[in-house]
């Protein structure tokens, strides 16, 4: 794992949510994107030594909707990046650990995503998140 990439957190309303990041706390948000494998639309919030994901729900039926109607809007994932993620993902398979997505995924910010289920993570969501650009932030 390089470092974390970003938080994602759960939100009812980008457009609501965002007015707090920004004119509350004062942070900058970078863009916003609709994410249709994962069924999100997506906000990109830099806060100086770490990116916040602001994550909507593009359906009732999606993730982060069943997310926020069980525990409430918050703290969805903590992001890692990380290089080959397939190599990652089979590493931690062979130290047991399980995956919620054995395969990458399109990600938001041109990245593949995988998921470790939270059950090997003591109840925390993690994401490998790999940048399908070379730039380092």
């Amino acid at each position: 794992m390089k470092k974390v990439d970003h938080i994602g957190i759960a939100v009812k309303s980008i457009d609501e949510a965002l007015v707090f990041y920004t004119e509350t706390l004062g942070f900058h948000c970078i863009d916003i994107e609709e994410v249709q494998s994962q069924q999100v639309r997506v906000a990109f919030i830099d806060a100086n030594n770490v990116k916040i994901e602001l994550l909507e729900s593009l359906n009732e039926n999606g993730p982060i909707s069943k997310f926020i109607e069980k525990r409430g809007e918050g703290i969805h994932h903590i992001a890692f990046g990380v290089h080959s993620i397939q190599e990652r993902i089979s590493e931690l398979k062979e130290k047991g650990i399980r995956m919620v997505n054995e395969i990458p995924r399109e990600g938001a910010g041109q990245s593949r995503v995988a998921f470790m289920h939270p059950k090997s993570g003591h109840g925390v969501l993690f994401e490998l998140c790999e940048k399908l650009h070379m730039e380092e932030k």
